[in-house]
């Protein structure tokens, strides 16, 4: 007998999300387990987006099929499947039971009991229901009970899915960015009212041909942002070219974008066509616009307002239908008023600025976010489960990433290459402790042999610093800020026997970054 409360449910006004975690809730309790997930299929990839009993990064962990035999084995069954005590398949959630997050042996962090069984969403395959227990639980009663019951869990979720497509007209909610657009948005993952406002500025902007301003700090996702409106957008099936300003020599940047004809310099030994003309018809996304000077931004204004291009070296007109993304971790409006951007393309770029919000306002996403890199790293080394500790988690959510997102990233791939140096299998469950993340009463540590000697100086206050940048006389801000970024990229370079490309990843910052910048601070000629 299905349990009354799913009945009442069916009948009742709930949010879509709302709605499937009271659906696992009352799976979990009816069917005397220690965890319930609930995984949609995308692509060979199965997406959690709806858990009890799981640690909290586990909703932002991505499954693929083929990696996790016991997911592979339940899509490939025709009904219920059961994992006993004796099945040597790896479950995708050991070591993720949440209550047995405190428990650091591996002798308790397999799980014990598990069944699976497909979903099916007008007669398509929707995705999978998994039960775990950590002692025996299923026996022929309760697996019979279950499979009298699929018909009903199938309808809350069909409901659920016409609740977030009605509401997807005005807004988009927490349970149709995980269900219905993981694919276009990529790794865009959060259910923070922070990106779920973001969420909302992109399908407002997405099918409109106006250009559009992406502004936040670095390492935020401005990159996916560009591409998931491409991919939302009447341009889907066109090409979307990648520009990255900040890699353009000016000498070259004219011929990148507009192109060149034979003999127009130096080398220019055959016509070429630049990511104008090669984006025709799509999106051309200008990652770090403002790092153009300002005579090819005189160029990319004329190209953006009259869709006119002339390759270099070449009288002839060539027209474009183009629309423009761009992108900036500077105040381009400050950089305007200060004479180094243009204030008319400013005005042209910014018919709808987004600003993509960074990691430190978007409260839980962060573990979401961990669990997705997590999984990642779990993979890329062949573990069979990879885990973060209560305190490591804790220490996470109290950091204030000034990285974003692309800081979190290298914490945890360094925090796993850390860890599994101690000398873990294939088979092993490796935790991550609060040892392993370089994160230290909210500040960063870079531990390793090639970064020691800079001190932690990245990443600790200026008032914290006084013993290794001391500032004997006050000035000009400006002037104390570049003497400090000069101290700093010179201990960086100095620490790394100058290897720029090892120099930029300490630094967090990109490689062509650290060359313009090292240049501008009379680091390098």
């Amino acid at each position: 007998m299905i349990d009354s409360r799913i009945i009442e449910d069916l009948t009742k006004e709930l949010s879509p999300n709302i709605r499937l975690y009271r659906l696992v809730s009352v799976i979990k309790s009816e069917f005397n387990c220690s965890a319930v997930g609930l995984l949609r299929l995308q692509q060979q990839t199965l997406h959690m987006v709806a858990a009890i009993g799981l640690s909290h990064d586990t909703l932002g962990r991505q499954f693929k099929v083929d990696e996790h035999p016991r997911l592979k084995h339940i899509i490939a069954a025709n009904g219920l499947v059961h994992f006993d005590q004796n099945s040597p398949l790896p479950d995708p959630y050991d070591g993720l039971i949440d209550s047995l997050m405190e428990d650091s042996t591996s002798t308790k962090l397999h799980v014990h009991d598990c069944v699976g069984v497909k979903l099916h969403i007008n007669n398509q395959l929707w995705g999978v229901l998994t039960l775990d227990a950590m002692e025996n639980s299923f026996n022929n009663e309760l697996k019979e009970r279950l499979l009298a019951n699929i018909w009903w869990f199938e309808t809350s979720i069909h409901i659920a899915e016409l609740e977030s497509l009605l509401a997807s007209r005005y807004t988009v909610n927490q349970f149709e960015m995980t269900i219905e657009h993981r694919n276009s948005a990529k790794d865009i993952i959060g259910n923070s009212p922070a990106i779920l406002k973001l969420f909302d500025e992109m399908n407002i902007i997405a099918d409109a041909e106006l250009p559009v301003l992406i502004m936040g700090e670095t390492g935020v996702g401005k990159d996916l942002v560009a591409h998931y409106i491409h991919a939302q957008s009447k341009r889907k099936n066109k090409p979307m070219v990648v520009v990255n300003c900040a890699a353009l020599p000016d000498a070259l940047a004219e011929s990148e974008l507009f192109g060149h004809v034979k003999g127009a310099f130096s080398g220019a030994i055959q016509e070429r066509a630049g990511r104008f003309e090669v984006a025709n018809n799509g999106t051309l996304f200008l990652d770090e616009i403002g790092e153009l000077s300002l005579p090819i931004q005189a160029k990319l204004l004329r190209a953006i307002q009259n869709g006119e291009i002339q390759r270099l070296g070449s009288d002839t007109v060539h027209r474009v239908n183009v629309r423009i993304i761009a992108a900036s971790n500077r105040n381009l409006l400050k950089a305007a008023e200060d004479g180094i951007f243009r204030m008319d393309l400013f005005h042209r770029l910014s018919v709808y600025p987004i600003e993509v919000p960074p990691l430190r306002e978007r409260e839980k996403d962060v573990l979401l976010l961990a669990g997705h890199f997590l999984e990642l790293n779990r993979a890329r080394f062949g573990l069979r489960g990879l885990r973060l500790s209560p305190q490591a988690s804790h220490l996470l959510t109290s950091y204030h990433w000034p990285g974003n997102v692309r800081e979190l990233e290298h914490v945890i791939s360094r925090a796993a290459l850390k860890a599994i140096s101690a000398g873990y299998n294939n088979n092993t469950i490796v935790t991550l402790g609060s040892e392993h993340l370089d994160l230290i009463d909210g500040h960063h540590l870079y531990t390793d042999s090639a970064s020691a000697s800079v001190n932690t100086i990245a990443a600790i206050p200026l008032s914290a610093q006084s013993s290794t940048s001391q500032m004997q006389t006050l000035g000009p801000l400006k002037l104390l800020v570049q003497q400090f970024e000069h101290d700093l990229i010179k201990k960086t370079l100095e620490s790394t026997q100058y290897n720029w490309t090892q120099a930029a990843k300490i630094l967090e910052i990109d490689a062509s970054n650290l060359h313009k910048l090292a240049k501008k601070l009379g680091l390098k000629q």
